[in-house]
C-alpha cells in the first residue's frame, strides 16, 4: 500500500509543486541526484570514478511532449558525453565495460510523442550511440513502464544493428522477463536486469515481493548462463549473494552489480574491494521528482531520510 502510494504521488502536480519548492528538499536531492547540469554531473563522476566505481549517467526528462523537448535531451547527451571525454572519464575497462556511459529514456528523446514517436527517438538514440562510440563510452536504454517494453526492445533490435554494444534493461517484475532475458542472453549483449519500479496491473507484473525476488532469480540464471555480459541491478544483500554464488557455480566472470547513487554506497565500495565491476545510476538534472518518488517506491525505507529531511529546519 505504502509503495502505491507514493506512485501515485509521482503523478500528483500538488504534492510535486510542494516538495520542488521546500528548500530542505535540497538536501534529499543531493543525496539522489548527482546534481542539476552537466557539470555537476561530471564532478559526481569523477568522485566515484576515484573510489573504484563505474558509472552510467541519466539526463532527467521524462515526458517529454514536443519535438523540440526531445531535441534537447538529445542535445543535452550529447554534451555530457563531450564533458565526459574531455575530463578523461570515458576510458574503457573493456570491450563491454566503459568507465562512465549514458543511460537514456527514449521517452525524453520522443519515442511517446504522436507524429512518428518511435521513429524520432531511433534517430536520437543513434546520434546519442555515435557520440558515445566516438568518446568511448556507451549507451544503455533505460526500460519504462510495460506499455513500452515491446517499442523499446524493437529499437534496441535496429540500435544493435549498428551499435551492438548498446545495453537493453529488463524488469524482472513482468511475467515476460524471463523470455526475454533468453532473448537477450547472446555475445556480446549488455543486459541490464532490474526489479522494476513502475506501477503495473497483475496480468503483466508480479505483485507480491518473493514472486519478484524469485522472477528475479530465474532470470539471472538465464543470463549467466547466456554468453553476454549481465548487469545485476539490485540493493537486495539476498539477491547480490545469490548472483555471486551462481556466477561461481556457471563460472562467469564477465558481469557488473549496478546500484543508484545515494543508496548503499558502502555496499558498493564492498563490492568493489571484493573485486567486482560495480556501476552507479547518477541522475542528473533539475526534473529529478518523478524519478526521486519511483526510488521511494521502489525502497520505502528511503522515505525515513526523505521525511526527516522535509521536517527538519535544514
Amino acid at each position: 500500500m505504502l509503495r502505491s502510494a507514493i506512485l501515485a504521488a509521482a503523478r500528483n502536480s500538488r504534492i510535486e509543486s510542494v516538495v520542488t519548492h521546500a528548500p530542505v528538499s535540497r538536501s534529499v536531492v543531493r543525496r539522489f541526484v548527482g546534481g542539476p547540469d552537466t557539470a555537476a554531473a561530471v564532478a559526481s563522476t569523477k568522485k566515484l570514478v576515484a573510489e573504484g566505481l563505474t558509472v552510467t549517467l541519466d539526463h532527467l526528462g521524462e515526458d517529454t511532449t514536443d519535438r523540440s523537448q526531445a531535441d534537447a535531451v538529445a542535445s543535452a547527451y550529447l554534451e555530457l558525453l563531450g564533458s565526459l571525454e574531455r575530463a578523461g572519464l570515458t576510458k574503457s575497462l573493456g570491450p563491454l565495460t566503459a568507465r562512465a556511459e549514458v543511460s537514456v529514456k527514449l521517452s525524453a528523446v520522443g519515442q511517446a510523442l504522436d507524429d512518428d514517436g518511435e521513429k524520432i527517438a531511433l534517430e536520437h538514440a543513434r546520434t546519442i550511440c555515435t557520440e558515445a562510440r566516438r568518446v568511448g563510452a556507451t549507451v544503455t536504454l533505460d526500460m519504462e513502464d510495460h506499455t513500452t517494453t515491446d517499442s523499446t526492445l524493437g529499437i534496441l533490435r535496429d540500435l544493435r544493428v549498428d551499435f551492438p554494444e548498446t545495453g537493453a534493461v529488463l524488469q524482472a517484475y513482468l511475467h515476460r522477463t524471463e523470455s526475454d532475458c533468453r532473448d537477450l542472453a547472446g555475445a556480446g549483449s549488455r543486459v541490464r536486469l532490474c526489479k522494476g519500479a513502475y506501477r503495473e496491473p497483475a496480468s503483466v507484473a508480479y505483485q507480491r515481493k518473493q514472486d519478484v525476488d524469485r522472477s528475479y532469480v530465474r532470470c539471472l540464471n538465464v543470463l549467466l548462463q547466456g554468453d553476454g555480459y549481465p548487469m545485476f541491478a539490485t540493493h537486495d544483500p539476498t539477491l547480490i549473494a545469490i548472483a555471486e554464488d551462481r556466477a561461481r557455480e556457471h563460472g562467469k566472470t564477465d558481469f557488473e552489480f549496478q546500484m543508484l547513487y545515494g543508496i548503499r554506497p558502502e555496499e558498493q565500495r564492498r563490492l568493489v574491494r571484493a573485486g567486482h565491476v560495480v556501476r552507479v545510476y547518477v541522475p542528473y538534472g533539475a526534473q529529478w521528482y518523478g524519478y526521486l518518488m519511483r526510488r521511494l517506491a521502489e525502497r520505502p525505507a528511503n522515505l525515513t531520510f526523505f521525511a526527516r529531511a522535509l521536517l527538519s529546519k535544514g
